[in-house]
């Protein structure tokens, strides 16, 4: 079985391994860098800078209280810079060598279809290569959304891209979209010192995250001196000396907020231009490429996994779509689980859900109970000194069967994968019950928070 995949990041080069392992010949071809956008532009280095900064916030704002005595903390962002660089070497490296100890023949270049058999490959060398396939995968991600507002292009304007790499921490910075990728460089930047604006149009910032959630995360971003501004439409930016004014239309009137730089975090979408799909018959939807639950396409032999198909935009779904895909090739029928994907922002607090927020489950008509537990009184919480956050279940009214587990605070990405797994057994808040939680972890909070779907935690005082 020849199989050919157009793009090398999470989607791709996963379904290359898992294929080659299966025993299909894989040939990946990839035009900018392996890795994709998550490992190169994306999710690790962002990661590497929030680590990095949330650490340096913490020493100069609460060592004191932690019992440290340090003097003197300085942010050396080239040195941060270099770490995070490093960090995406080390791990690109590590996929590199997974391609190639699997005999994946990798391209480097930008592929179109000729044919539903064939195609043709300009390499980065500018060569010609025509590859022939009996399947192929179609996992070219997606790209930044850059709305046109009047002065988009002005010097200082730039996406998550061009934020990754900046050559200072800039003074301020007025972030237009309040959804994961707007918070989590509002929380970089805030943590390295900068003056923080966010402006959403929606009525709240990550407007699909349990809203008891969010409201944890916005008082962080209030007390700290971010400044958002929801139902909010910029206008245009103009230049003002060698800063950006952002005149943006709110609730109370129009305002003019003044920044260093101006980060467009309006989303991503699919990056499906130029790749001969519509000549051999690829159909599309709003700008993706329809796919049924084997993540093939409307021609019978071409799958699309990942971003490119617009389902959801998260690089551990494009690598769970990249297996099933490759199962699927080589004849194992496995659809994807939608229900457990986790969705995770990595804030201070960190957020976390896994299934349905309550918002949801009443929306489609499920009859449901709800618990929260507050960090405060949980053990571990307080002995990190990070106690603003919560644990909350969604549970089915009827059943008792989990429907959805959301989670904000300290390790909250980590925490949320018992989540994952009980709804994917179609677990009963009596089997979280049931199981005994090492003590002291923050892992109990989700134990005590199950108590109180039925009764009461037992780590809370009685109410009244």
């Amino acid at each position: 079985m020849r199989v050919a995949i157009l793009g090398g990041g999470p989607a791709g080069y996963v379904s290359a391994v898992k294929l080659a392992q299966l025993g299909a010949e894989v040939t990946l071809i990839e035009q900018e860098h392996i890795g994709g956008t998550c490992l190169n532009e994306g999710c690790i280095p962002t990661k590497v800078l929030l680590n990095t900064t949330e650490l340096y916030n913490r020493i100069n704002k609460e060592a004191t209280s932690l019992g440290l005595d340090i003097k003197d903390v300085k942010l050396n962002w080239p040195m941060v810079q270099e770490r995070k660089n490093m960090a995406v070497f080390q791990l690109v490296d590590g996929v590199k060598t997974l391609l190639e100890t699997n005999k994946v023949n990798v391209i480097q270049g930008r592929g179109k279809f000729l044919t539903r058999y064939e195609l043709e490959v300009i390499t980065n060398t500018k060569e010609r290569v025509l590859i022939p396939f009996d399947k192929a995968i179609i996992a070219t991600g997606s790209t930044p959304i850059k709305i046109p507002i009047a002065g988009a292009d002005l010097d200082g304007v730039i996406t998550s891209r061009e934020a990754l790499s900046l050559d200072s921490v800039p003074e301020s910075i007025c972030i237009i979209g309040g959804g994961v990728i707007g918070v989590e460089f509002a929380n970089i930047f805030l943590n390295a010192g900068s003056k923080v604006t966010i402006i959403e149009m929606l009525p709240n910032i990550l407007t699909n995250i349990d809203e008891d959630l969010v409201e944890c995360l916005k008082t962080e971003f209030i007390e700290a001196g971010v400044e958002i501004h929801i139902e909010s439409r910029v206008e245009k930016i103009e230049a003002e000396g060698n800063k950006l004014k952002v005149t943006v239309s709110t609730p109370d009137g129009f305002k003019d907020i003044i920044a260093d730089k101006v980060l467009m975090a309006t989303g991503r979408r699919p990056n499906i231009q130029g790749l001969g799909l519509e000549a051999i018959g690829i159909k599309t939807n709003k700008g993706a490429i329809v796919v049924d639950e084997s993540m093939k396409t409307s021609v019978e032999n071409i799958y699309a996994i990942g971003d490119c198909n617009g389902k959801v935009l998260l690089a551990h779904v494009a690598s769970a779509q990249g297996i099933v895909a490759a199962e699927n090739i080589m004849g194992k029928f496995m659809p994807v689980d939608f229900r457990t994907i986790p969705y995770c922002v990595y804030t201070k607090p960190e957020i976390a859900s896994v299934g349905l927020t309550e918002k949801d489950a009443l929306e489609k008509g499920y009859r449901i109970k709800t618990s929260k537990f507050p960090l405060y009184a949980n053990g571990k919480s307080v002995i990190m000194g990070e106690v603003n956050g919560l644990v909350k279940f969604v549970v089915d009214k009827d059943t008792d069967e989990i429907l959805g587990l959301n989670i904000a605070g300290n390790n909250a990405t980590e925490l949320i994968h018992i989540g994952a797994l009980a709804i994917r057994l179609e677990a009963t808040v009596d089997e979280i019950l049931t199981t005994i939680y090492a003590h002291p972890t923050v892992s109990e909070s989700i134990h005590e928070a199950a108590y109180g779907v039925n009764g009461h935690p037992i780590h809370l005082p009685a109410s009244n």
